[in-house]
């Protein structure tokens, strides 16, 4: 399966269909991300969704059969969590990926914070510097000028059938 970002061929708001949910990450702030996959040209990738927590409630109610047993897991989970990030998963036999039936999804690419900093001019470099270390192997596949697999939802639209 591939990073959704790889398949891009420019950084411009962009549709998706055939999406499944495959875990919701909550952390303490109103903001939470979904872990999903989609088809685009023919081929499995996978992708994150940063969304206030509003537009999660969205989502879960275009889930079909179950958007009430989702938006029930969804609060026990803030009710009873222990320890933060709290991640539901559906990616098993006992649950299954969750898939959007009939949703697209209009998404935006994010950027790293980084990428803003360098392009400020006329100031001293004095700051300090959390980078990468570059003899990590994550720091072969990290290209700061380069979108994250990260989107954000812009919108979200319906297909209705004749």
């Amino acid at each position: 399966m591939r990073r959704l970002i790889d398949a891009l061929a420019d950084d411009t708001d962009f549709f998706i269909e055939q999406v499944q949910i495959t875990a919701i990450v909550f952390d303490n702030s109103d903001d939470v991300t979904v872990w999903a996959t989609t088809y685009f040209d023919q081929e499995a990738h996978f992708f994150h969704l940063g969304l206030p927590f509003q537009q999660l409630d969205l989502l879960l109610r275009l889930a079909g059969g179950r958007a009430e047993a989702l938006q029930e897991d969804v609060a026990d989970a803030l009710a009873t969590v222990q320890e933060w990030p709290c991640l539901l998963q559906y990616n098993t036999e006992a649950a299954p990926p969750v898939p959007l039936p009939n949703v697209a999804l209009k998404l935006s690419c994010t950027y790293p914070a980084d990428l803003f900093e360098d392009e400020e001019e006329g100031e001293d470099d004095d700051s300090f510097d959390i980078s990468m270390n570059a003899d990590s192997e994550e720091a072969e596949d990290y290209d700061s000028g380069q979108p994250h697999n990260i989107f954000y939802l812009e919108d979200v639209f319906l297909r209705i059938e004749p």
